[in-house]
C-alpha cells in the first residue's frame, strides 16, 4: 500500500540538506554556548549564523531582533504575555476568532489573570478580517493587536499590511503568528511594520522543538522564562544547537528554492482542488479564492462526516486532517470554520489537504484514485435528515 503524505501544514518532513547541516551538532560540536572555551565558541558561532539567516529571510534589520524559542507556541506566547508582563490591567488587546489556540488560549489566559480586555474580531465568510473592524475596536487602552498572517486551517491571508500601519500611526504594538507563512511567501518586517512575529521550524522542513520570534529593536518585552539569562535575557534555557543551525538552514534553502517549490504546489493545488470539483458532487472550497497560501485546501464534503473520511483515507495509506483540527479527545468542530458561519454540515465534512516539499503528481493520482468511492461509502452510512 503507497503512504501518501498531505498534511504537511501539520508538520513537514526534514530536508536531507537540514539533516545533514544540523547532524554534526548532535555528535561532535556539542558544546555549552554559554561556554567561553573553544567548545562553547564554535555552537555560539553557529547560532548567531543562523540567526543571520532567519533575519535575512524576513528582512529583519539585525540579527539580534531573532529569538530563539521551543516553536511557535511558545513564540506567540512570549510575544502576547512578554508584552503585557508589566502592563496595568485596564490594557486592551484586539485579536481574530481565526487565530491558532496558542493566541487564543494566551489571550484567554490574560483575560482571566490579569483581567486584560480582549476583543475579538470576526471573519467574513471566506475568513478574511476587515482591517477596517480592527480599526473600529481600537480604544483608548489598546496595547497590542495580534492577527495571524496566513491561517492554518484554511490558508486565508490576511492583509497584516494595512493593520500594522494604522497599528504603527496610533503607537500600537503589532503581533502577528507567521507559523504557516514563513517560508511560503515573502515576509518584510521592515515594509509591513511588524513589531513581534512567530515562525516555528517543524513547519519548514526543519525538526520539531524548535522556532523563533522576531522582536523590533526597542519593542518592550519581558521574559517569561528566567534563569541563565540567554537570548539577551528574554529567553533562558540552554539552546537548541541543532535545531537552531537546521531552522537557519531551511530559511536559507527557501530563501533560494522558495518561489520554485511553492509555485509547484500552487499547481498542485489548483489540480487537486479542480479534480475534486470535477468528480465529486456536493463539495465546497473553504477560504478565500485568491488570498491563500499555496500548499493549503479545506474542502468540505456535504452530508459526510469529516472524521469518518479521513478515517477511511488513512487506511488507503493517505495522511490528511480535519477541518475541524480537533485536539485529541475533542469532537468540537473547528472554531475557525464556525467563526465564518458555515452551516454545520459543511464545518462536519471539512477536510485539509495541505500540500509541501516532497507532494508529487503521483500523490494527487493516488488520492484521486481512493477519494471519491471513500466519499461516496462515507455519504452512504451518513445519518439522513
Amino acid at each position: 500500500m503507497k503512504r501518501i503524505y498531505l498534511d504537511h501544514n501539520s508538520t513537514t518532513p526534514i530536508r536531507p540538506e537540514v539533516i545533514k547541516i544540523a547532524e554534526p551538532f548532535i555528535t561532535n560540536f556539542y558544546g555549552n554556548p554559554s561556554s567561553v572555551h573553544s567548545f562553547g565558541r564554535e555552537t555560539r558561532e553557529a547560532i548567531e549564523n543562523s540567526r543571520i539567516k532567519i533575519a535575512s529571510t524576513i528582512n529583519a534589520s539585525d540579527p539580534n531582533e531573532i529569538f530563539f524559542t521551543s516553536g511557535g507556541t511558545e513564540s506567540d506566547n512570549l510575544a502576547i504575555r512578554g508584552v503585557f508582563n508589566n502592563q496595568e490591567s485596564k490594557s486592551h488587546i484586539i485579536t481574530t476568532q481565526i487565530e491558532h489556540n496558542a493566541v487564543l488560549d494566551t489571550c484567554n489566559h490574560l483575560s482571566s489573570e490579569r483581567s486584560l480586555e480582549v476583543t475579538y474580531i470576526k471573519p467574513d465568510k471566506d475568513g478574511l478580517v476587515s482591517s477596517k473592524r480592527i480599526k473600529d475596536a481600537v480604544k483608548k487602552n489598546t496595547k497590542l493587536i495580534s492577527v495571524i498572517l496566513g491561517n492554518n486551517e484554511i490558508g486565508t491571508i490576511q492583509p497584516i499590511s494595512e493593520i500594522s500601519t494604522f497599528c504603527k500611526n496610533l503607537g500600537i504594538l503589532f503581533h502577528t503568528d507567521a507559523v504557516q507563512a514563513v517560508g511560503k511567501m515573502k515576509i518584510d518586517v521592515q515594509k509591513d511594520n511588524i513589531d513581534l512575529l512567530s515562525g516555528s521550524g517543524h513547519k519548514i522542513n526543519a525538526p520539531k522543538g524548535i522556532g523563533f520570534l522576531y522582536a523590533r529593536k526597542n519593542t518592550p518585552l519581558n521574559a517569561i522564562l528566567t534563569g541563565g539569562g540567554q537570548e539577551q535575557n528574554i529567553r533562558s534555557g540552554t539552546e537548541n544547537v541543532a535545531g537552531i543551525v537546521a531552522l537557519g538552514e531551511a530559511c536559507k534553502i527557501l530563501d533560494t528554492e522558495g518561489n520554485e517549490l511553492w509555485g509547484n504546489v500552487l499547481k498542485l493545488r489548483d489540480r487537486l482542488e479542480n479534480e475534486i470539483c470535477e468528480k465529486i458532487p456536493d463539495v465546497e472550497i473553504i477560504g478565500h479564492k485568491t488570498q491563500r497560501l499555496p500548499g493549503t485546501s479545506n474542502i468540505a464534503f456535504s452530508n459526510a462526516e469529516g472524521e469518518t473520511l479521513l478515517i477511511r483515507l488513512d487506511l488507503e495509506g493517505i495522511a490528511v486532517s480535519t477541518g475541524a483540527a480537533c485536539s485529541s479527545g475533542s469532537t468540537e468542530p473547528s472554531h475557525v470554520l464556525l467563526s465564518m458561519d458555515l452551516p454545520q454540515n459543511l464545518v462536519r465534512g471539512s477536510l485539509r489537504f495541505s500540500l509541501g516539499w516532497g507532494s508529487t503528481d503521483e500523490d494527487i493520482d493516488y488520492l484521486m484514485d481512493k477519494l471519491p468511492s471513500a466519499v461516496k461509502k462515507v455519504r452512504e452510512i451518513a445519518p439522513k435528515n
